[in-house]
């Protein structure tokens, strides 16, 4: 399994760096193997993870994050900067470590919002006006999350 999460990242390596030359390719390998061999492949968190959905979620976040990315364009170049920022505290079902790490990273992600802080059942949020909270305050982007995440290990 290891090897294969080696050969997926070094793959990707190549992709992101579109460096061929000797010494990229070298050490793109070597962090590839470095990765996969210090990360917990295998254990019951891993399995988790829900790949297949991962690639349908992936386009709907960068939708997201453009969306959002033009609604605060629009803010800062409105003469009257018609911002209101809020601290939320948003209170969450999801349980696991990486569902709340996915949740966070998604949130911070998308321009207009940060996540301030995590802790388990809740999340800290800052948000640049309520346009930007909507997906979060919703339930959208953590229905979302926790479809990428199963509770055994045949739901792929």
């Amino acid at each position: 399994m290891k090897v294969f999460f080696a050969i997926a990242l070094f793959v990707l390596w190549l992709v992101l760096s579109a460096s061929y030359d000797l010494a990229h390719v070298v050490l793109g390998a070597i962090v590839a193997l470095i990765v996969a061999w210090i990360n917990p492949i295998g254990t019951p968190y891993a399995r988790r993870f829900l790949w297949l959905r991962a690639m349908g979620y992936a386009p709907w976040l960068f939708w997201r994050v453009v969306k959002s990315g033009l609604h605060v364009s629009r803010l800062i170049l409105h003469p009257a900067l018609p911002i209101k920022p809020e601290l939320i505290h948003h209170k969450t079902n999801l349980s696991s470590e990486g569902e709340l790490v996915v949740l966070g990273n998604s949130i911070t992600l998308t321009p207009g919002t940060i996540t301030v802080e995590v802790k388990p059942g809740e999340l800290i949020v800052h948000a640049i006006d309520a346009s930007a909270q909507e997906d979060l305050i919703s339930g959208l982007l953590e229905d979302k999350v926790s479809r990428l995440f199963s509770t055994w290990e045949g739901d792929q």
